[in-house]
């Protein structure tokens, strides 16, 4: 296993679980806010990101987590495994708030240096996004998930417990075998 896909809405937990993969795996993380923002919460341009996603999708060996849904189906062909991250509105609003709070005037590991967390009409803007696109954002998902490209590399985990029981497995599976684990 080299190339690991985690799509999700935002606050679905996608940056946390490839940061475990890797250390569990050792393969490099590819965080979709490094790309799509500049420091500054400058937007990069939809050419530019599509560019940069398609540079990072060439490699050999990753753990790409996030969007950008216009390079979804080359990311699938490459990727040997695709995580959809499906946990309820409710939970990942709490957890959107809960990294503002802890990361409040800091930038996150995710983000690049330059980003930091703040309350304001961005933020806002923010919040009524992850509520406008709730439903569509799904179904897009959901037509990757269900696509031929990722049939038999599929994980869909649907709630926190579904999510930490999966990670336990691939830890334990560490554990008990030798090199590099293989994800299942």
């Amino acid at each position: 296993m080299q190339r690991i896909m985690i799509i999700g809405q935002p606050g679905s937990g996608k940056s946390t679980l490839a940061r475990a993969l890797s250390q569990i795996t050792g393969l490099p993380v590819i965080h979709i806010d490094r790309i799509h923002w500049q420091s500054g919460w400058v937007e990069r341009s939809r050419a530019e990101k599509t560019r940069l996603c398609h540079e990072a999708e060439a490699g050999e060996a990753w753990i790409f987590e996030g969007g950008h849904s216009a390079t979804w189906d080359n990311r699938i062909r490459r990727a040997d495994l695709l995580i959809w991250l499906d946990l309820p509105l409710g939970l990942r609003m709490w957890r959107v708030l809960w990294r503002l709070v802890r990361h409040y005037g800091r930038s996150r590991p995710d983000l690049p240096e330059g980003c930091p967390e703040r309350l304001g009409r961005e933020s806002l803007a923010f919040w009524a996004w992850i509520w406008n696109t709730r439903h569509s954002a799904r179904q897009g998902m959901a037509r990757l998930a269900g696509s031929e490209a990722a049939r038999g590399k599929l994980i869909h985990l649907r709630s926190r417990r579904e999510v930490a029981a999966w990670l336990q497995a691939q830890e334990c599976g560490r554990r008990n075998g030798p090199g590099n684990a293989e994800l299942r």
